[in-house]
């Protein structure tokens, strides 16, 4: 018994299927258009009723179009109605025929009233689309209409003062008309945007002062304000939060500017009664809208902050000013305590942190000059100690507007400090960070500001660098009493460390005016440097040695502390270097013995190291001490023989560097290489000009090393072993015999080629064959070169090319021969080692 339909009924079940598919598909597509119809506001939408099934269709379904018709209406009519106003303006200002400005102007009017009357009509037959592009024509058409009138009845009025009065009755008028026809868009906006020119205009025509300007934009923004926060409609209400941010915000730019620029205090408290009012005004609407409470207070902190720090301004020095600002800016942070939002109390608190910002980057010129000043005189080592520590920075940077510095950073730090229990957790290290930068550059710039002597400049340097490292290093011991929280420790140490470094980097170019202050200056830091890795040794054993990778804070601890030391070794190494070459200047040494000794750092690091092994600092201070040898190869640049005696020396520190296990491969090759350019240098100090002189030395301990290479390791390519010692001189001599014109290195260098070859043959070795065999057969080329030149040119012209001819077809006849000789020629050579 078959169950199973034959294929054409079932494909007709699937057609009656499909087809019951599309038609449900239809009717839920229909109803949800209708549903978004209903939802979408002022576009009514006549109930639709369910499409009635459709068949499935028989071809692919057609494109789908690219715009909507509503796209397409809207784009037609917004094309029609900026086509009417281009067409009303030229009609209006240009010309039409014959016709008068008074005849333009009735007909003018008899439009505008039709046009405003217009949309009502529309509106009742459901046109919105169209009743809004005839509506915003209206507008336009008015706008005309007043420029007809001042044209026709008031010619001799004042420009200004007639537009802020068109202006005003304008917003007036369109507000009243989008309030009657409350379902069109336009009016209402426009009306605000309208009425933001009425007072401004008012003021300009009566010739007002900036004040009197400033005055006006404020009001204009405070009746936005009231629009924004007391009228229904959403379009009006939007256009007019923005504008009131545009107008107020151009209000207390003005008054501020004219507050910092007032030459007395009562010429201050004009612009700073504006920018109090501003102040309150931008204060309520952060307490009344939620959603810009951060912005409105941020703003009236500032416009309070410039307006009582204004008033003072005149009475005092610049200096003294920026205190001023800053102690009214950190009133500001009193409002933690005042009965408003938290979100008008951060935006208070904002305000407060830039006016203390600003403050800190006035400071900023001050502690780059205590720092980078006495680069300046680096040209003038030892020639006598400054009179005063602004002197030692060898430039003027007018110090006197900026004696008040260390105050500022004094208060700046302590607000920090205060402020570091109120704040979150995540923004407590930053704050604890700040306050110790703060106060560290307070105290780097005070003999500056005061213009005390170099000598006292000299030892805040390295008292702050002293201090700097104290803390760093408290930071990280265990035993601490009031160790720092581990979630602001890394933040606090790398802080002070960072400013030990800066610090130091700025007292020793200070120090180089006199022999003493330069020595005693590099010896401090050194003992410095040297006592703060030693205790950050503790620190790093009582948090244990546990794997870094691991997301504990004492591991993280840990890591960070050794950070710090191997730094601070690096340091300490670099201290020693300048300390031994101002001894050796100290003394009279000539430059080329100066090199000797700083070779003592590079070999006082290898036996560091080699005491130390495999502690985290061992590497770091290597290195460094490394780096001492090339100052030491600068110092003797000027001298071949010093030269060759530094790499002599650098490559026997090298060697016996590499005696340890954990350093062989790189410091053994390291050596050798300092060896053969010891040996280079003495030879082109000697004048010794014959390549083989520089090449043999290498040659010979290269095959020495290759022979015990394949002693050990009989699978060793011939290559590796021998490969890089027989080119380090066959292939210079080549080169040289090819422009000798002597017969004695030719031959030298062919007989040393062919016992190459006839070694390579008889050990089966392919490197020794290949080199010695190529060098061989380019050695005889070049002799016998002359000889062919000569033949070639007693042959007849048409000799050459014949016998190239010859010798083609004699290779195509034997192709087949040639191929079977060469690949055994391959295996031959490939079974060799």
């Amino acid at each position: 018994m078959e169950n199973v339909p034959r294929p054409a009924e079932e494909l007709a079940v699937l057609d009656r299927e499909l087809a019951r598919i599309d038609a449900r598909r239809a009717q839920l597509l229909a109803r949800r258009s209708y549903l978004l119809a209903l939802l979408t506001p002022q576009r009514p939408v006549a109930p639709q009723p369910p499409q009635p099934p459709r068949a499935p269709a028989a071809w692919p379904a057609a494109r789908a179009p690219e715009t909507s018709p509503p796209s397409v209406q809207n784009a037609l009519l917004a094309l029609g109605g900026v086509l009417l106003t281009i067409a009303a303006i030229a009609f209006t200002v240009v010309s039409w025929g014959s016709m008068g400005i008074g005849g333009r102007s009735l007909v003018l009017g008899s439009v505008t009233a039709a046009a405003l009357a217009a949309p009502a009509l529309l509106l009742r037959r459901a046109l919105t689309s169209t009743a809004e592009a005839v509506g915003a024509l209206a507008l336009v058409l008015t706008v005309l209409d007043a420029y007809a009138l001042h044209r026709v009845a008031l010619p001799d009025t004042d420009p200004l003062g007639y537009t802020a009065a068109v202006c005003a009755v304008l917003a007036a008028g369109w507000a009243a008309y989008g309030l009657l026809l409350d379902r069109l868009r336009t009016p209402l906006p426009a009306a605000v945007l309208t009425a933001q020119l009425p007072l401004p205009l008012w003021a300009l025509a009566a010739g007002a002062s900036q004040v009197t300007f400033a005055w006006a934009l404020l009001a204009t923004a405070v009746a936005d304000i009231a629009v924004a926060l007391w009228t229904k409609p959403e379009p009006a209400r939007s256009v007019a939060g923005v504008t009131a941010w545009v107008a107020g915000g151009w209000a207390l730019l003005i008054a501020g500017g004219l507050s910092v620029a007032a030459g007395s205090p009562f010429d201050a408290a004009r612009p700073g009664a504006l920018l109090l009012a501003g102040a309150g005004v931008a204060l309520f609407v952060a307490v009344r809208v939620p959603g810009v409470a951060i912005a409105g207070a941020l703003v009236a902190g500032l416009a309070a902050t410039v307006a009582t720090g204004g008033v003072l301004r005149p009475s005092v020095p610049l200096s003294w000013a920026v205190v001023g600002y800053l102690l009214c800016g950190a009133a500001l942070l009193t409002a933690v305590r005042a009965p408003l939002p938290r979100a008008a109390v951060r935006g208070l608190c904002t305000a407060a942190g830039s006016v203390v910002t600003l403050a800190v980057l006035w400071t900023l010129p001050s502690v780059t000059l205590t720092l980078l000043g006495p680069v300046s005189q680096v040209d003038d080592i030892w020639s006598g100690a400054p009179g005063s520590a602004r002197e030692a920075t060898g430039t003027d940077p007018g110090w006197s507007a900026m004696a008040t510095a260390p105050l500022v950073l004094l208060i700046a730090a302590g607000l920090l400090a205060l402020a570091y229990g109120r704040l979150p957790a995540s923004w407590r290290p930053a704050a604890l960070s700040g306050a110790t930068g703060l106060g560290w550059a307070a105290v780097l710039v005070l003999p500056a500001a005061l213009d005390l002597g170099y000598a006292t400049a000299v030892a805040t340097g390295l008292v702050t660098t002293a201090g700097a490292l104290a803390l760093a290093v408290y930071a990280h011991l265990p035993s601490a009493p009031r160790r720092p929280d581990p979630a602001v420790l890394p933040a606090v140490s790398t802080t002070a460390l960072i400013c030990a470094l800066a610090g130091a980097a700025g007292v020793s170019p200070l120090s180089l005016a006199t022999e003493t202050t330069t020595l005693v200056t590099l010896g401090v830091l050194l003992a410095l440097f040297c006592g703060a890795a030693v205790a950050l040794n503790a620190a790093v054993t009582g948090t244990g040695t546990g794997d870094d990778t691991e997301a504990t804070p004492a591991a993280r601890t840990a890591f960070l502390a050794r950070s710090f030391q191997a730094v601070l070794a690096c340091l300490a190494v670099v201290t020693a270097v300048a300390l031994l070459c101002a001894l050796c200047a100290s003394a009279g040494l000539a430059r080329e013995h100066v090199a000797l000794v700083v070779l003592a750092v590079p070999a006082a690091g290898a036996l560091l190291g080699a005491r130390l092994r495999r502690h985290p600092v061992a590497l770091p201070t290597e290195l460094t001490a490394a780096g001492a040898g090339l100052l030491a190869l600068g110092l003797a640049a000027g001298s071949p023989e010093t030269v060759a005696l530094v790499l002599a020396l650098c490559a026997v520190v090298a060697a016996g560097t590499a005696l340890r296990p954990d350093r062989r491969p790189a410091a053994g090759y390291l050596a050798a290489a300092l060896f053969v350019l010891a040996t280079w240098v003495r030879l082109y100090a000697s004048d010794v000009a014959t390549p083989e002189a520089y090449t043999l030395p290498v040659t010979v301990p290269a095959l020495v090393v290759g022979v015990l290479r394949r002693r050990g390791d009989p699978e060793a390519s011939s290559w590796t072993a021998y490969g890089p010692g027989l080119a380090a001189t066959l292939l210079p001599s080549l080169a040289a015999a090819w422009g000798d014109t002597h017969w004695l290195r030719p031959l030298a260098l062919g007989i040393a080629a062919l016992a190459v070859t006839l070694v390579g043959a008889r050990l089966r070795l392919q490197a020794l064959l290949v080199l010695g065999g190529a060098v061989l057969a380019l050695d005889t080329l070049h002799e016998l070169a002359p000889y062919i030149v000569q033949v070639v040119g007693a042959l007849p012209r048409w000799l050459p090319p014949a016998l190239a001819g010859l010798l083609l077809l004699a290779v195509g006849a034997t192709y087949e021969r040639r191929l079977n000789d060469a690949r055994r020629l391959r295996e031959s050579l490939g079974r060799m080692r």
